[in-house]
């Protein structure tokens, strides 16, 4: 059955001559001399270990399909986490399938011929004219070292474990069966702990972001004369996300001033003004979709003014002395707890909270200036790993290869009257990534300065 042509709301018909024309005349493209990408041994041995899981069953992963912007407009795709990690490949439409037997097959969209149809030249969301090329089969077993066939062979009848909710037309060619959600449980899971390969590729997104946020520093002073100057500093991250990645990995909160209280600020329409505070929570998303996640709070005068440094130390302490505790073993939420008591006895020192830093631990009350937990595995997902059960992740003890990051924050809402005045408005995270070694951490962001007097000297220079 040949699919419906993807054309827009202003295709020009095509003739009978001009359709023969464009059949005919056309060189011959295939490439030789491909080479496997450096993703598929590590993407074969998940894929055996997702097999070993769930013996003498079929299971299905697709990529997920495309999503409309507006009209015929698509938003640029980006695959499956889950699909990625065990194919490297990122078409739309394609399904990894593993039979009961233990063999993989990716079907996929292959390039369409010249010499068949008009896909190729009037197709708006699949034709290499409008979209560029597409691997052939022979190219795409070639790059991915799994076998490979066209998506229209597919055969999704009989029983089968699916990842639903990720292509509309798979789920509905599959009878839900008992055991969907521990295939999505445990491709979840098995992503806890990375390999040498995906630390490799963490190291180079976070890389990445430390010379985004270079590049934020050195165009303070042009955003500063903007009236969008978060906005304008959002644009120059996401410059160098393009240049070296395949884009930011989340939207990048650019928060000044007050908006540094917002948890999730990426409206980043706000203007500049050196009196105040930047929050920049951002990070690189390499090509093989590995992201960073980083958060740095300056002055964007180049120094902090003492109230500025009251707060920003206390989430320094706290982030200190949550990352010493990092090693294999520790349970999960330590490092979360560690960075809590350092806040509790900062907020009674100052006389904000007047119970007992053990007290306001029991209470909570301690979050309101906090809100949130302090940190999260890392990976394909900036919030990595997140339909992993809460005994493995949450409830869990950290495991040599994790990857996550500590992120302790004061969230001073403008507006909250328990707070003196000159408190009021401050927003603080820092935020690094880290890996679990044998006996402790390693700081993949070491390259961005902490303390708050390297983080003056660190923009000086960088400021000229």
């Amino acid at each position: 059955m040949t699919e419906p042509l993807n054309t827009g709301s202003h295709d020009l018909p095509i003739t009978d001559e001009l359709a023969a024309f464009m059949r005919t005349g056309w060189a011959d493209t295939r490439r030789s001399g491909v080479r496997a990408l450096p993703i598929a041994p590590w993407a074969a041995k998940r894929r055996a270990a997702l097999a070993s899981r769930f013996p003498g069953e079929r299971l299905v992963v697709p990529s997920g399909t495309l999503k409309v912007r507006s009209n015929d407009s698509d938003y640029r795709f980006r695959p499956h986490s889950a699909f990625s990690y065990l194919t490297g490949a990122g078409e739309p439409g394609d399904v990894l399938v593993i039979e009961p037997s233990g063999g993989a097959t990716l079907y996929t969209r292959p390039r369409s011929p010249r010499e068949e149809g008009q896909e190729f030249y009037r197709d708006r969301r699949y034709g290499e004219f409008w979209v560029g090329r597409r691997p052939d089969l022979a190219e795409a077993a070639e790059l991915y070292q799994i076998d490979c066939a066209h998506l229209r062979e597919l055969e999704l009848k009989g029983p089968a474990r699916v990842l639903r909710g990720v292509d509309a037309a798979v789920d509905a060619a599959v009878e839900p069966g008992g055991g969907d959600a521990e295939l999505e449980t445990f491709l979840s899971e098995t992503r806890l702990v990375k390999d040498e390969w995906e630390v490799g590729e963490l190291q180079a997104a976070v890389d990445a972001t430390v010379r985004g946020f270079e590049d934020v520093v050195r165009a303070i002073p042009q955003a500063l004369a903007h009236p969008r100057g978060e906005r304008y500093l959002e644009g120059v991250f996401g410059l160098r996300s393009r240049l070296e990645g395949n884009a930011v990995g989340y939207d990048s909160i650019v928060a000044s001033g007050a908006h540094a209280c917002v948890l999730h600020w990426i409206r980043n329409d706000g203007r500049l003004d050196p009196a105040d505070l930047l929050l920049l929570d951002a990070g690189v998303e390499t090509g093989t979709l590995y992201t960073a996640d980083v958060t740095r709070t300056l002055p964007l005068s180049g120094r902090f003014t003492p109230v500025q440094r009251q707060v920003y130390e206390l989430v320094y302490e706290a982030q200190s002395a949550a990352i010493s505790v990092l090693r294999p073993g520790v349970r999960f939420r330590e490092f979360h707890l560690t960075a809590m008591r350092v806040i509790c006895e900062g907020l009674h020192a100052w006389g904000l909270l007047k119970d007992s830093p053990d007290a306001l631990m029991e209470s909570g009350l301690y979050r309101r200036y906090t809100l949130c937990s302090s940190g999260h595995m890392l990976g394909l997902d900036v919030h990595d790993c997140a339909r992993a059960r809460a005994e493995t992740y949450l409830d869990g003890v950290l495991e040599e290869g994790q990857v996550l990051t500590v992120e302790p924050g004061l969230y001073l809402q403008p507006d909250d009257l328990t707070l003196p005045e000159e408190l009021r408005g401050l927003g603080v995270r820092i935020e690094d990534d880290l890996v679990i070694t044998a006996h402790g951490a390693r700081l993949m962001s070491a390259a961005l300065p902490r303390h708050p007097d390297e983080v003056e000297s660190w923009m000086s220079v960088l400021l000229g």
